[in-house]
């Protein structure tokens, strides 16, 4: 919730705007798996295992990042989590650790997610709880607005719109979104595939 409060104050200022720009194509639907993403980059106040094979007295069970990054585990103290992969994190541990013990094998498992701030979908505007949400693969509109309560009551659906920050530059682009026909008229040609760090703006209607 501080995170939200914090980046709310941009895109709020944004909300009366209509949605303008290009539109993104439908999401597709497939019977196929869900293909999976990128590996998963560790957040501040992410719970976290650490298992140590054959030291449980080196392993650590549901530890939280700390909110400045950062773990403290046995013969560990104050190392940097955020902005790594459980797979790195695991690395550099297993480096700190080969000080004391011969080859030590390090797992790292992330039980609850919360993300960091590039991998997060914040819905803002005219909805009943706004929210920073983790991005999970193949996650559409239709997912956030679901988490998020739906649209406000005088919100204006069809004039929302979603920032995407996109190329080697991360320009800033816009697309306009058909919310009111995805949640009032079930369109799911208006449901569209969500990318990390995307921000979904809704405004309220103009009396």
């Amino acid at each position: 919730m501080t995170r939200l409060a914090g980046i709310a104050l941009v895109p709020v200022a944004l909300a009366g705007c209509a949605g303008t720009g290009p539109e993104l194509p439908p999401a597709t639907y497939s019977a196929a798996p869900e293909a999976p993403s990128e590996e998963y980059i560790i957040g501040p106040l992410d719970e976290i295992t650490i298992h140590v094979w054959r030291n449980p007295e080196l392993s650590a069970e549901k530890i939280q990042v700390r909110p400045d990054g950062r773990i403290t585990m046995p013969l560990v103290r104050d190392m940097t989590a955020v902005g790594k992969t459980p797979t790195q994190l695991q690395d550099d541990i297993r480096g700190e650790l080969e000080q004391y013990i011969e080859q030590p094998i390090v797992s790292v498992i992330v039980n609850e997610f919360v993300s960091t701030f590039e991998q997060q979908i914040r819905v803002v505007g005219s909805t009943d709880k706004p929210a920073s949400l983790p991005y999970r693969a193949n996650m559409t509109v239709l997912d956030a607005m679901i988490a998020v309560g739906g649209l406000g009551e005088f919100a204006a659906g069809n004039s929302a719109k979603l920032l995407r920050y996109e190329g080697s530059n991360k320009s800033q682009k816009e697309y306009r979104l058909r919310l009111a026909d995805l949640l009032k008229r079930g369109d799911s040609s208006a449901n569209v595939m969500l990318k990390p760090g995307d921000v979904i703006i809704i405004p309220e209607s103009r009396f």
